[in-house]
């Protein structure tokens, strides 16, 4: 979406059949169009350590950013807030805290490449990337440890990883790829 307005304005729209839990605007501003303990209609088909249905069993919060920039100092402020909040409240650990492109690497691409999962992991708010990776275990079945259970072919597989983990990342599947999977 081209502005919180239009986000907000889409996930509000019956005729849509999307929706979410929460909004955060590019300026911080906090929106709740769910309550937490109803199901939202955010993830769509997909997903995480062999369980599917993952809008039955998560919390959808849509941030206002098109992946073309950075994510902004009060949008993430307001994010961790809201995070550390949410995972007290259901006690979720780190590791659940996830993104679309993790639950759907190939359909979804969000939160994108520009999105600072460190600065999460160093809160605590998400899962850190590794820094003793196994570089014996087979790229799939490291991957698959950590959550990606999604039936995708080994390309996609390896962009979803990079989106999360290693950003950076380009090229053929390589030892770096391996070593920042979180060890599992």
């Amino acid at each position: 979406m081209d502005s919180a307005q239009a986000a907000l304005d889409r996930l509000c729209d019956p005729q849509a059949e999307v929706s979410a839990h929460y909004l955060i605007g590019n300026d911080g501003m906090l929106w709740q169009m769910v309550a937490e303990g109803n199901r939202a209609w955010h993830a769509g088909a997909g997903e995480w350590h062999g369980q599917g249905d993952i809008n039955s069993r998560s919390i959808g919060i849509e941030l206002d950013n098109r992946g073309t920039h950075p994510f902004s100092q009060p949008q993430m402020t307001r994010l961790e807030k809201l995070l550390a909040d949410i995972m007290t409240r259901w006690d979720i650990p780190p590791e659940g805290v996830i993104g679309h492109s993790d639950m759907a690497p190939g359909r979804k691409f969000d939160p994108g490449s520009r999105f600072d999962w460190e600065r999460l992991a160093r809160l605590g708010l998400a899962q850190a990337r590794g820094r003793q990776g196994n570089t014996e275990v087979p790229f799939r079945e490291a991957a698959r440890a950590v959550g990606f259970t999604a039936p995708v072919d080994d390309e996609t597989l390896l962009a979803g990883v990079r989106l999360r983990f290693r950003p950076w990342g380009i090229g053929p599947l390589c030892q770096d790829d391996l070593l920042a999977l979180p060890p599992a």
